[in-house]
């Protein structure tokens, strides 16, 4: 995101800013940097290049942000955690279907490493502000609509389970250390730089990858809501909330556009792409029991806490990703 579209008191506080950002090559950990980089902050990009997971070298390229591949559940993080001031933490295993296949590996990148990291910058630093990214996933299928911070909580999945704990686990470190700690649970999330060729990261990549390809895309039910939210949106509520010193200690959820049904988003990507085709099927089995149904988000209290809204329609973020993914289908495919 350019240092222009974000507000002046946000836009100008990262000069010189020691930042560190875990999961720094994948989509929205890449999105982060070259932000933080261009408000001035010296920025280290810290991500296991996990082949299924969301990194890729091209994300940083060229960008002068120095990229340590290292994973959180074994690399040497003393050197990598001394003298921050910020840390965004993004490092993560985020496929729902894998964390049902592997449960251990799922936990072990989402709740055991994140032990590794707040031990580290415990001694190396320890007044660091640390914004950590969660997820809407483990509220489970919706009571009702929109779903706030006190919605139950009912993870569905391995996934939510362990996100639940590493999210649990930064909160307890402000509770007892006094760490600044804010916890964003986002809703799906897509722009530039997202896995595309497959549907490991959202359904959304897999869609952009068969447009671009000229093949038809499969939507699984079709009537299910989303609120969908633009890289450049997500990016700027990160950096709110790390300079919004009333956000610490909280969680919060991060919502995007007005909610649509998967239908309608489909129509609209078809649109955006200016032709394309899709077919709608039953879920698959494996996948049936772990969906959670339509699901949009209340985000009222971030907002009202930082100032932050979503500004990218989704038609316009749904062009955007298309046309820039377009000429670098090579890197991403």
């Amino acid at each position: 995101m350019p240092a222009s579209e974000l507000p002046p008191s946000k836009s100008t506080s990262w000069q010189g800013k020691r930042v560190l950002v875990t999961g720094g090559a994948g989509f929205l950990g890449s999105g982060l940097c070259h932000a933080l980089h261009s408000l001035g902050a010296e920025v280290t990009a810290l991500d296991a290049m996990l082949p299924e997971g969301g990194a890729n070298r091209a994300n940083l390229a060229g960008s002068g942000i120095r990229l340590v591949e290292g994973d959180l559940r074994d690399a040497e993080l003393t050197p990598l955690a001394e003298g921050l001031d910020a840390v965004f933490n993004l490092a993560a295993q985020t496929s729902h279907a894998g964390s049902m296949q592997d449960p251990q590996t799922d936990l072990a990148i989402n709740a055991t490493a994140q032990l590794r990291l707040i031990a580290a910058l415990r001694a190396g630093s320890p007044k660091a502000v640390v914004v950590h990214a969660s997820t809407r996933q483990f509220y489970g299928r919706p009571r009702y609509l929109p779903v706030d911070e006190k919605h139950p909580i009912n993870p569905p999945d391995a996934n939510g389970v362990s996100k639940l704990a590493g999210e649990q686990y930064w909160l307890m470190e402000g509770r007892v250390q006094g760490r600044p700690v804010v916890s964003l649970r986002l809703t799906n999330c897509y722009g530039p730089r997202l896995r595309i060729r497959d549907a490991r990261q959202t359904f959304l990549g897999i869609w952009f990858r068969r447009l671009l390809e000229g093949d038809a895309f499969e939507v699984w039910g079709g009537e299910q809501l989303r609120d969908l939210a633009y890289l450049d949106d997500v990016v700027a509520a990160f950096l709110a909330a790390a300079a919004t010193p009333g956000c610490a200690g909280q969680a919060f959820n991060i919502g995007g556009a007005p909610p649509v049904s998967l239908l309608q988003l489909a129509e609209a990507a078809v649109a955006a792409h200016g032709g394309g085709t899709f077919v709608t099927k039953e879920f698959p089995a494996d996948r049936a029991p772990i969906d959670i149904g339509s699901f949009h988000t209340d985000d009222s209290a971030f907002r009202a806490a930082t100032g932050w809204a979503p500004k990218v329609p989704l038609a316009e973020g749904l062009r955007r990703s298309l046309d820039w993914f377009r000429p670098r289908l090579a890197d991403y495919a």
